[in-house]
């Protein structure tokens, strides 16, 4: 599959092997898992980083390699059911924080044009997800600008 702003195919990775039981020696109750994930989300950690503390660190000392396949549901499916999901989904949120960086070096230093490149790159695929998050995850009438993009992220930090 193509890139998105490059003409340029994508680079292959590495596939998850194929599985459709977890395995024997990872054997959790599945309600033990869904607190872990509850107790890590409130700790402030994002879905992706709370299935690798997962994986590293276990629950009880005993690691999950695949919380979907443990419990049947995904990690923010579980969030969702116990109402501790972030506001915003986390590939936008990450986004718009990469999109505030690029817009205060942009600031700073005005002849540097890579980076306005990328800051415009980077506010096109923002702006795209929020097409496709508006009404579910996001208000109907949600638009992203920098300075909504400030507020909503100092906001969830404070």
């Amino acid at each position: 599959m193509a890139r998105m702003h490059t003409r340029r195919r994508g680079s292959s990775g590495s596939d998850k092997p194929v599985a459709d039981d977890p395995p024997e020696w990872s054997n959790v109750d599945t309600e033990a898992i869904e607190e872990r994930v509850v107790e890590l989300a409130e700790q402030g950690h994002e879905p992706s980083q709370i299935g690798m503390k997962l994986r590293d660190e276990g629950v009880k000392g005993t690691p999950i390699p695949d919380v979907k396949l443990a419990t049947d549901k995904k990690v923010t499916t579980i969030l969702e059911e116990h109402n501790a999901e972030p506001e915003l989904p986390e590939d936008l949120r990450n986004l718009m924080e990469r999109a505030i960086r690029l817009r205060r070096h942009v600031n700073e230093n005005g002849q540097d044009m890579q980076n306005k490149r990328a800051l415009q790159n980077t506010e096109s695929k923002i702006r795209r997800l929020v097409s496709y998050y508006r009404g579910d995850e996001l208000d109907e009438d949600f638009t992203y600008s920098f300075d909504v993009a400030v507020e909503l992220l100092d906001t969830e930090e404070a």
